[in-house]
């Protein structure tokens, strides 16, 4: 465990036991009371969760390395997160809610080596020692439009409420675009479920994020039925993969999705369809390898960047197919003829899995599953990497033989206690970063994570 993880968790315990004791006082209910139909509306929550990951890679083929390379190994990574969540209502259909978030500790390599990466749940800033910021601060507003009840269960985030199928939702401030846009009951959050980066959403979407993932925006949700409309703007970071958002959304990115809800035998479904728009100082990679030609340096976008725009699209969807068996994939590109602003450097993804619920063999809160990843750099990327650039995330020196990063991760995940759940990772990354002179490299990772 990371230095200092004991007192992580200690720390978390006391609060989950704070969370449980406000839990129990409030007369709006909560935890148990959520599960009640209809649900009472809670006027204020308390929730914590703590999640702490090791994990470990053997010693790999690697003949040459560079910066954002993956070390050779052997490798440990041990990261530590715990976060506080706190929510009120003020007005009827509002909502505020504010998180505290607590990172320490390093992945293996700190962050580096794969587009793929292994933990997405480690922050790009690594840190010996335990830091604080405040990860969310928004409001929510529900406006009903009347049609069949559609209640609102509790969640992270989220308070117990009575609301319509058809509604308008609103939000704005400090959040993830992922906490609105690309979600997925299978494959969506590493503190539950798979924990590579590429399938937290679609690795070719490139969202607004600084280098903890979070942003400020606004978004607006029109649901009708079986389908939702979504859009919202979100400010970027002053320049590529940073820590400081702009000031003033000059540099600001653009997305909407429609989402069509569905039954098949009886399972229920969903598939959306995600668009965003980027728009700020960013360069063309072939830009800066012709510049790297010219004066024998190695190339860098940070030399070539204007203000232009990169569109993207990507497909997801999700499917119960059995009880307790659900499938999911997503399909998606971008523009790669310039550099990725925020996320990862992946212009094309291709993902699919399966994940199966432990009911089915008499453990209903434990699930095992299993999911494929081929992502894919654009040609102008590969001649980048080449000729020395770096990545986000990647970045060996060089790429005379790049290839399809191809990524293979199962999990079992078996539940402790109510709220404790400790799951077995291992995931098999062949070509890591484009690069088939390097790898495969297997990771194997232990996670434990408390919510409440």
């Amino acid at each position: 465990m990371a230095a200092g993880g004991l007192r992580t968790w200690a720390l978390a315990l006391s609060l989950a036991l704070a969370g449980a004791t406000a839990a129990l006082a409030q007369d709006s209910g909560s935890g148990d009371e959520s599960a009640r139909k209809p649900v009472t509306p809670e006027r204020w929550a308390v929730h914590l969760q703590g999640t702490d990951i090791l994990q470990y890679y053997p010693r790999f083929t690697a003949p040459y390395a560079g910066t954002n390379s993956f070390r050779a190994g052997p490798a440990w990574g041990n990261t530590v997160d715990a976060t506080l969540y706190a929510g009120l209502r003020p007005w009827a259909g509002g909502e505020v809610w504010g998180n505290l978030e607590m990172y320490e500790g390093y992945a293996p390599s700190n962050t580096l080596g794969a587009a793929g990466y292994v933990n997405g749940d480690g922050a790009k800033v690594g840190r010996a020692h335990a830091y604080a910021r405040i990860a969310r601060l928004f409001v929510r507003q529900t406006v009903d439009l009347g049609g069949e009840a559609d209640d609102q269960d509790a969640d992270l985030n989220q308070l117990a409420a009575h609301r319509s199928k058809d509604r308008l939702v609103f939000t704005a401030g400090k959040l993830n675009v992922t906490d609105i846009f690309d979600t997925n009951k299978y494959a969506h959050d590493p503190r539950e479920d798979f924990l590579n980066w590429s399938m937290i959403a679609a690795g070719s979407f490139d969202y607004a994020a600084d280098a903890w993932g979070y942003t400020y925006g606004a978004t607006g949700e029109w649901y009708a039925g079986d389908w939702t409309w979504r859009g919202g703007i979100f400010d970027l970071s002053n320049v590529p993969n940073n820590a400081v958002l702009t000031s003033d959304f000059h540099q600001f990115q653009l997305v909407g999705e429609a989402e069509r809800r569905f039954t098949w035998n009886g399972h229920p479904g969903a598939v959306r369809l995600t668009g965003f728009l980027t728009r700020g100082n960013m360069g063309r990679y072939d830009d800066a390898v012709a510049l790297a030609q010219r004066t024998g340096a190695p190339a860098d976008t940070a030399l070539v960047r204007r203000y232009a725009s990169r569109p993207g699209l990507h497909l997801g969807f999700e499917q119960e197919v059995a009880d307790g068996i659900g499938v999911f994939g997503r399909l998606g590109a971008d523009d790669g003829r310039f550099e990725s602003y925020e996320y990862t450097d992946i212009d094309q993804t291709a993902q699919a899995g399966v994940s199966v619920s432990g009911a089915r063999w008499g453990r209903k809160e434990d699930t095992a599953a299993v999911a494929a990843v081929v992502n894919r750099l654009s040609r102008p990327g590969q001649r980048y990497l080449d000729a020395g650039g770096l990545g986000i995330l990647v970045g060996d020196g060089k790429l005379p033989h790049p290839g399809a990063e191809e990524i293979l991760e199962a999990y079992y995940s078996v539940a402790l206690a109510k709220d404790i759940h400790l799951t077995l990772d291992d995931q098999l990354v062949v070509h890591p970063a484009y690069n088939r002179d390097r790898g495969p490299v297997n990771v194997i990772g232990l996670r434990l994570h408390l919510q409440h």
